[in-house]
């Protein structure tokens, strides 16, 4: 556990380090989702309808501006290498790495999502859902970006190669956790949908890491 917790708070000193990464994943965020207002017209009962899908269609976004630069550093200085020989299973150190990529991006975005639904007219009284769905399904949306990241490890463009991978997987997650938030607007049961990305992140989070495990022994072999 404490060479884990190690790893952790090492991936995340080099990103606070090198804080570029974050602030424009964050500021991709606010600015693209407030790009949608002026296109859509300035109708409340419009926007609100909309801002569910429009956040979380961001918050992917944000999260793949940085997820293919996940384990290209330390692929590209022989670090990864030394990495698999720790005494920690390699699908220990994707989660490692995955977790300090939310910590340092994925929470920031949960953070600053609350501006973004105020934007939008969202009530005071949806927030607590959109939270608690971002708070699920943000460390999925890093699990999977994390797979696709380490899938394309070493591949020539692999940021034009990684979207088409990852956005496919990532729709289920788009779906419940929109879904919650409109069930939460139209004063509907938000749980049923809460449950089912839940139940996605429980699963992301026993596969993802065996996957990625997987796909960086093949990228160093």
């Amino acid at each position: 556990m404490k060479i884990f917790l190690a790893l952790v708070g090492r991936d995340i000193a080099l990103a606070l380090r090198q804080p570029t990464d974050a602030a424009l994943a964050l500021l991709f965020f606010l600015l693209g989702g407030a790009i949608f207002p002026l296109g859509l017209g300035p109708e409340p009962l419009l926007l609100a309808r909309v801002a569910p899908g429009v956040i979380w269609a961001m918050a992917l976004f944000a999260a793949l501006l940085s997820v293919d630069r996940m384990f290209h550093a330390d692929f590209e200085d022989g670090s990864l290498d030394q990495l698999a020989l720790l005494d920690l299973p390699l699908w220990a150190v994707a989660l490692a790495k995955t977790l300090a990529h939310w910590a340092t991006l994925g929470l920031p975005l949960l953070l600053a999502a609350p501006l973004l639904a105020i934007a939008f007219g969202m009530p005071v009284a949806s927030l607590p859902v959109l939270l608690a769905g971002l708070a699920l399904g943000g460390p999925l949306l890093s699990l999977i970006g994390a797979v696709g990241a380490a899938l394309t490890l070493g591949a020539r463009r692999s940021g034009a190669i990684l979207p088409l991978l990852v956005l496919p997987l990532c729709v289920p997650v788009l779906v419940f956790g929109a879904a919650a938030v409109e069930a939460a607007l139209l004063d509907l049961p938000a749980q049923p949908a809460l449950t089912m990305l839940g139940g996605f992140a429980l699963a992301g989070l026993v596969l993802a890491p065996w996957a990625i495990a997987t796909a960086l022994r093949h990228a160093l072999e």
